[in-house]
C-alpha cells in the first residue's frame, strides 16, 4: 500500500481522466446545450428534467449492487474498465442517433437521446463506486483533496475549451447536425481520458468485507449502517439538500432565452464563464481541502448557491446570465469535492463501498431533482421555483455544521 500511495503518475493519469472527460460531457452541458437539444426537438420543462437527470445520475439501485460486490474485490480496475467501454458507446450512439435519424423523426430521436442517457448514466452507477474505492487506494485524505482540485481545475480548463469549440460549431453548423458532431467528436477526446485512468497503478485492497450470501442481506445490513452511524447520517442529508440547486438550474436557460437573444456565441460564452469559475474556485478548494477543511468548503458553495438563485430573480442581460453560471461553476466544483472527501474521511476501509453507495444511492435522489422542477415551473412560475430552491438550500446550509471533518 505505501509503495503505491500518492504517486505521481498516478496522480497524473487522474488528472488526464477528468480534463479528456469534461471535454467530453460538456457538449451536453445540462444548464445549457442539453436543454436546447431537447427543445429544438419538441421536449417542454418536464423532458427537459428528465434528460437532465439521466446524464446526472446513476441509476440508483446499481450504486449498492456495485457495493454488494465490490466489498469483496481486492482490485476494482478491470470493473472499471467495463464501465467506460459502456459509457465511450452509449455517447457515440446518441450522435449517431441525431445525424441519422435528426429533424425527420424528431420522437424517435428523443427516444435514442433518452436511452443513450441512460446507458450512460446506468454505467456511472458502477463507476462511482469503483473510482471512489480506487482513489481511496492510491491517494491519502490529505494529498487526495489536492488531486482532486488539481483534476477539477484542468476538467474546467478542459470545458471552457470545449464550450468554446461547442460555440464554434453551434455557429457553423446548423441544428440538429451540429448536435450530433459535437457528440461524436467528444465520444473520441472522452476515450482518451478513460485510456489514461485505465492504466493506474492500484494496489491490492488488505482489508476487504465478506460479502453477504444474498443482495437482500446486503441492504438490510447498509440500512442498519445507515441508522447506527450518525455522522453517515448527517453527511448524506446534507448533500441531498445540496443538490437543491438542481430544482432551478436547469431552467435557468430556458427563462434567459426568454428574455434575452442566447445565439451560438452567448451560448458558448455562458459555458466558458460557468468552466472558468469552476477552474479558478479549484485553486480555493484544493488549498482548503489540503488544510482538512471539507466542511468549510460545504458552506461556502451553499451560500453561493443561494446568491445565485436570488440574482436569477431579476437577471435580465447576458452579463447576470455571466454572473450566476461563473458561481455556479465555483459551487459545483466545491460541492463536489467536499462530498467525496468528507465520506471517505468517516468510512472504515473495509465499508468504503457500502458508505460511498449509501451516499450516492441516498444524494441520487436529489439526481432527480430536476424532474420535480420541471413538473413546479409548468404548474406555478418561475418566482415560484426560485423561491422553493432557496428555501432547500438553506435546510441544507444548517445541516452542513454538523458535517466531521478531518479536525472534528
Amino acid at each position: 500500500m505505501k509503495q503505491t500511495l500518492d504517486l505521481k503518475l498516478n496522480h497524473i493519469k487522474n488528472v488526464l481522466h477528468g480534463f479528456f472527460l469534461a471535454i467530453g460531457t460538456t457538449v451536453a452541458e445540462t444548464n445549457t446545450i442539453l436543454p436546447l437539444i431537447v427543445s429544438h426537438f419538441g421536449g417542454g420543462a418536464i423532458l427537459i428534467g428528465l434528460f437532465s437527470s439521466l446524464l446526472r445520475g446513476g441509476a440508483i439501485a446499481v450504486q449498492l449492487y456495485a457495493a454488494f460486490h465490490a466489498q469483496s474485490y481486492p482490485y476494482m480496475l478491470k470493473y472499471m474498465r467495463r464501465v467506460f467501454l459502456a459509457r465511450f458507446l452509449a455517447w457515440f450512439f446518441i450522435g449517431i442517433a441525431i445525424i441519422i435519424l435528426g429533424d425527420n423523426h424528431p420522437i424517435i430521436t428523443l427516444w435514442c437521446i433518452g436511452i443513450g442517457l441512460f446507458l450512460f448514466s446506468f454505467s456511472a452507477g458502477f463507476g462511482a463506486i469503483y473510482f471512489r474505492e480506487i482513489v481511496a487506494k492510491i491517494f491519502s485524505h490529505k494529498f487526495r483533496g489536492k488531486t482532486m482540485a488539481t483534476r477539477q481545475f484542468f476538467a474546467a480548463f478542459a470545458s471552457i475549451l470545449s464550450g468554446l469549440a461547442a460555440g464554434v460549431v453551434l455557429q457553423s453548423y446548423e441544428a440538429p447536425t451540429s448536435y450530433g458532431i459535437l457528440f461524436i467528436v467528444s465520444t473520441f477526446f472522452m476515450g482518451f481520458g478513460y485510456l489514461a485512468f485505465g492504466m493506474v497503478e492500484e494496489p491490492i485492497k488488505q482489508n476487504i468485507a465478506k460479502k453477504e450470501k444474498s443482495f437482500k442481506l446486503f441492504l438490510k445490513n447498509a440500512l442498519a449502517t445507515l441508522k447506527s452511524d450518525k455522522d453517515l447520517q448527517i453527511q448524506v442529508s446534507t448533500f441531498l439538500f445540496a443538490y437543491s440547486y438542481l430544482f432551478a438550474l436547469p431552467f435557468i436557460i430556458i427563462d434567459a432565452q426568454s428574455k434575452i437573444n442566447l445565439d451560438g456565441v452567448a451560448i458558448g460564452t455562458l459555458i466558458t464563464v460557468q468552466m472558468t469559475g469552476s477552474m479558478l474556485s479549484n485553486l480555493l478548494w484544493g488549498k482548503l481541502s489540503s488544510k482538512g477543511l471539507n466542511r468549510l468548503i460545504t458552506q461556502i458553495t451553499l451560500i453561493t448557491l443561494i446568491l445565485c438563485i436570488v440574482v436569477a430573480f431579476f437577471a435580465n442581460s447576458l452579463f447576470w446570465y455571466m454572473v450566476i453560471f461563473f458561481f455556479v461553476g465555483t459551487a459545483m466544483d466545491g460541492n463536489r469535492l467536499a462530498s467525496g472527501n468528507l465520506i471517505l474521511i468517516i468510512a472504515p476501509e473495509e465499508k468504503r463501498p457500502v458508505y460511498t453507495a449509501l451516499q450516492t444511492n441516498i444524494m441520487s435522489f436529489g439526481i432527480f431533482f430536476s424532474i420535480i422542477g420541471g413538473l413546479i415551473l409548468a404548474a406555478t412560475s418561475y418566482t415560484v421555483l426560485y423561491s422553493f430552491t432557496i428555501f432547500c438550500l438553506m435546510i441544507a446550509l444548517g445541516l452542513s455544521f454538523k458535517l466531521r471533518d478531518l479536525d472534528s
